[in-house]
């Protein structure tokens, strides 16, 4: 008789060990993740000067190009961080889960847009639907991230040697960049000034660091991250 469990089993996320499908999928989330991340700075081409031109030339044609080198610096930090959370969830998770395959593809959807959304703000930085329509996306793809990092870090997924609280922590986290894109949605959408929504941004981290004040942090000891417990760490 065959040691393997039945294909139903299968489907119930309850094997445990390394899992070469959840290897996989975050192999080649890593990949769309690296693909898209390089694929902003592609948008940005290299401006035409007459050849013979003189340095105000190439210097007003540098100036044009600020927007676009926003759009990309923006785009990177975010594209990062929600690669980074990824990567924080994905390190807790030790069993697979059948319903994780589209969610974390919809996910990658989602990031493999950001270049052109980023490249349709660039250009026309300071008009409204451009702007709302790259901060709209934003928050659509951090919405689809939490839900993500909920279930990588949910009851079915997560490693049972790792505490609720630290699971928690994690989650928490994801938050922010929600609350930051829709805070940048609203001021979009109402200040007169549109391009402001892009600088609104930056309340992201402070929208960690306020999510990270009202939780409980959990307590690292020992060598190579063993989570154990809760409380605070020192400010």
């Amino acid at each position: 008789m065959s040691d393997l469990p039945d294909l139903p089993d299968q489907a119930t996320a309850s094997r445990h060990g390394p899992e070469h499908s959840l290897e996989r999928l975050i192999f080649f989330s890593d990949a769309v993740f690296a693909i898209a991340i390089t694929l902003l700075v592609i948008e940005i081409h290299v401006p035409h000067i007459e050849h013979g031109a003189g340095d105000v030339a190439y210097l007003n044609a540098l100036l044009r190009l600020i927007p676009n080198f926003m759009g990309f610096t923006i785009s990177f930090f975010v594209i990062g961080a929600f690669w980074s959370g990824h990567h924080r969830a994905f390190g807790y998770a030790a069993h697979w889960d059948d319903r994780i395959m589209f969610r974390n593809l919809v996910m990658l959807f989602m990031i493999a847009a950001m270049p052109f959304f980023t490249a349709f703000v660039s250009a026309y930085g300071n008009d409204r639907v451009p702007v709302v329509a790259y901060c709209t996306w934003l928050l659509l793809t951090a919405i689809q991230n939490v839900r993500v990092q909920q279930l990588a870090t949910g009851p079915k997924m997560a490693d049972p040697a790792v505490s609720p609280a630290t699971l928690y922590y994690v989650r928490q986290r994801g938050w922010a960049t929600v609350l930051g894109a829709a805070t940048a949605v609203i001021v979009g959408l109402v200040s007169p000034i549109p391009t402001l929504a892009q600088v609104s941004l930056v309340s992201i981290p402070l929208w960690r660091l306020l999510l990270m004040r009202m939780t409980k942090k959990p307590v690292w000891t020992g060598v190579g991250a063993q989570r154990v417990g809760t409380g605070s760490l020192p400010e």
